[in-house]
C-alpha cells in the first residue's frame, strides 16, 4: 500500500517545472524547493488530475513474470519490498526500499530521443539498526531517460541510478524467480536476495483494490507474502551478513484516494505459523474508519482469504509525538474473530518516520498474541500516513 510517495513524487514534479525538467546535475544532493498548492493526500490522489490514463475498474488475471515490470499507461507504480534481518551476535535490523514510477503524461510510447521522457522515478532506501537504536534514510528520484532509470519485464528489473530491484533467472519455470535488492548511500546500504517461499496473491476483489467508493479510485494489487532473506546490510562502513524474511508488494494505478479521506494505516505480519496477514485501514476527514478498508489473510499453504473493514478490529493503545510535530499510535492490537487472531503489534523502534519531502511513519515492527487456543508471534511492517502536516 506504497501510494506516499505519490505525494513526494507531486512535490518533484512541481519542483521540476519551475526549474525545467533535467536529470539530476552535479551537487543535487537537497530534494527540489518546491511545495505543492496543496499537500493534502486526497487532492493529490483523486482522480481529478488523472485525465487521460486508464483506471482500475474491473479485476485482471495477474500474468507472471510479466505483471512484475511496468505498466507504463498507468499513472503510477511501485515495487515495495520490506523485511526484519538478523545478523550474529543477536543485532537485528528492519529495511525497505521502494521504487515508484510516475507518468506525467498518458502517452505511454517509447519516445524516439533518448534524451526525452514523461517518466519519472523515485526511490527509498530506509533501515532500522535495533540494537543501535537508528533509523537511516536515503531518498533517490531521476528522470526515466539516458539509463538514468526505468523498468523491464524481461526479465524484470526496476532501477534508478545504481539502486536495483531484480527478478533472477531460475531454472524452474513453474515456480516464483528469486529477487536481488541492491542500493547504497552515503551511511548505510543493502544487498539481499530474497526467495519466495509462497506465489504471489492477489489482493482486494481478484487483484482489484478499491480505495474508494468512487469507480476507478482503486489499483491493481499482488503480494509475495513470505520471502527468505540472505546477504548483507551496511551501516557507517560495516558490513553484517544476515537471514531473514521479507515481503514484496506490486502496485499500480491511476487514481487512490477520495476527497473525504485523510491517509491509512497499513499492516504486513509474518507470524511463526506461517500465515501472513495484510490489511489497510482508510482514515476519514473525521477519523472513523472509512468501509472500504481491506486486507488479506493467508494461510500456511498460500491460500489467499478477503477481508474486510467489518472483519479486523484495530484499537490503538499507545501515541507516539514526532520531534518534528504530529502524533502517530504506535502501539495496537488487532483481532480478527473469523479467524480467531489476537494480537498486540509494537515497533522495534518508536523513532521510525521518514522526515523527506512529506513525512510518515514506517518501520519494522514486534507481534504477540493468539491464534484460537493457540499462541503467536512474529514481525512485520507498519506504514502511517495523514499524521504529520
Amino acid at each position: 500500500m506504497k501510494k506516499i510517495i505519490l505525494v513526494i513524487v507531486f512535490v518533484i514534479i512541481t519542483g521540476l517545472a519551475v526549474r525545467g525538467f533535467r536529470g539530476p546535475a552535479p551537487g543535487d544532493v537537497e530534494p527540489v524547493a518546491a511545495v505543492p498548492a496543496s499537500s493534502r493526500l486526497s487532492e493529490l490522489l483523486g482522480a481529478d488530475a488523472d485525465a487521460g490514463f486508464p483506471l482500475a475498474l474491473e479485476p485482471r488475471p495477474f500474468r507472471f513474470p510479466a505483471d512484475h515490470g511496468p505498466h507504463p499507461e498507468f499513472r503510477n507504480e511501485w515495487w515495495y519490498a520490506t523485511g526484519n534481518l538478523d545478523a550474529d551476535g543477536g543485532r537485528r535490523f528492519g529495511f525497505e526500499l521502494t521504487l515508484f514510477r510516475f507518468s506525467l503524461t498518458p502517452d505511454a510510447r517509447p519516445d524516439p530521443s533518448a534524451w526525452r521522457t514523461n517518466q519519472v522515478y523515485v526511490g527509498h532506501l530506509a533501515l532500522t539498526d535495533v540494537v543501535a537504536g537508528e533509523f537511516h534514510v536515503a531518498v533517490r528520484y531521476s528522470r526515466g531517460a539516458l539509463g538514468l532509470a526505468g523498468a523491464e519485464a524481461a526479465p524484470p528489473r526496476v532501477w534508478l541510478e545504481d539502486w536495483v530491484m531484480a527478478a533472477l533467472p531460475d531454472q524452474d519455470a513453474d515456480r516464483e524467480p528469486p529477487w536481488r535488492l541492491t542500493a547504497r548511500d552515503e551511511r548505510l546500504g543493502i544487498d539481499l536476495t530474497l526467495t519466495p517461499r509462497k506465489a504471489p496473491v492477489a489482493n482486494g476483489e481478484d487483484g482489484l483494490s478499491r480505495k474508494s467508493s468512487e469507480p476507478g479510485n482503486a489499483s491493481y494489487y499482488y503480494s509475495l507474502t513470505r520471502l527468505a532473506v540472505t546477504g548483507a546490510v551496511e551501516v557507517d562502513g560495516s558490513s553484517h551478513a544476515v537471514t531473514g524474511q521479507a515481503w514484496l508488494d506490486r502496485e499500480w494505478g491511476s487514481s487512490a484516494l477520495a476527497r473525504n479521506q485523510l491517509g491509512w494505516d497499513w499492516f504486513a505480519l509474518q507470524l511463526d505459523d506461517e500465515t501472513e496477514l495484510m490489511f489497510y485501514q482508510l482514515r476519514l476527514d473525521d477519523g472513523a474508519r472509512d468501509p472500504m478498508s481491506a486486507g488479506t489473510w493467508v494461510t500456511s499453504d498460500g491460500v489467499a482469504h478477503a477481508l474486510g473493514a467489518d472483519d479486523v478490529t484495530l484499537e490503538v493503545l499507545d501515541q507516539w509525538d514526532s520531534p518534528q510535530g504530529g502524533r502517530y499510535p504506535i502501539r495496537w492490537r488487532l483481532v480478527v474473530p473469523g479467524i480467531g487472531l489476537d494480537v498486540r503489534i509494537w515497533p522495534v523502534l518508536d523513532a521510525q518516520e521518514l522526515v523527506t519531502n512529506v513525512r510518515y511513519w514506517e518501520g519494522a515492527v514486534d507481534v504477540e498474541g493468539t491464534r484460537g487456543d493457540n499462541e503467536v508471534a512474529g514481525r512485520g511492517y507498519v506504514e502511517l500516513t495523514g499524521y504529520a502536516d
